[in-house]
């Protein structure tokens, strides 16, 4: 009976996070071209970075704007599953992890490349 209770209030603490998160992400509303870019590696080197633009895909895809956030960043499906899959601890997480950054990363070198 415990263990029941103390499964079901951390589903509750991760489930409570999500939401939080996701609420946050419908909330902040940057702009499509931001005016000053924070990424180090844009700075340095001009190019996007293989994560520059997700925070823009994110809020998007919180509002249902699917087109708007893959405009910003190609993969911010999956990057917004991978994201949320850390609420959770599902046996296929770490598979998603894996395939997940390798596909990031290599959008990222070919988005800078093209770039």
């Amino acid at each position: 009976m415990i263990s029941a209770l103390s499964r079901l209030f951390k589903e509750n603490k991760a489930l409570a996070g999500a939401v939080a998160l996701f609420a946050v992400f419908c909330w902040l509303s940057p702009p499509d071209e931001p005016l000053l870019r924070l990424c180090p590696f844009h700075w340095l080197t001009g190019r996007p970075c293989p994560l520059c633009g997700i925070t823009r895909a994110f809020c998007a895809l919180a509002k249902g704007h699917w087109a708007q956030a893959i405009h910003f960043h190609a993969l911010s499906p999956l990057a917004f599953v991978m994201l949320f899959s850390l609420f959770w601890n599902w046996r296929w997480r770490p598979q998603l992890w894996t395939w997940g950054l390798a596909a990031i990363a290599a959008y990222g070198i070919c988005r800078a490349a093209m770039a």
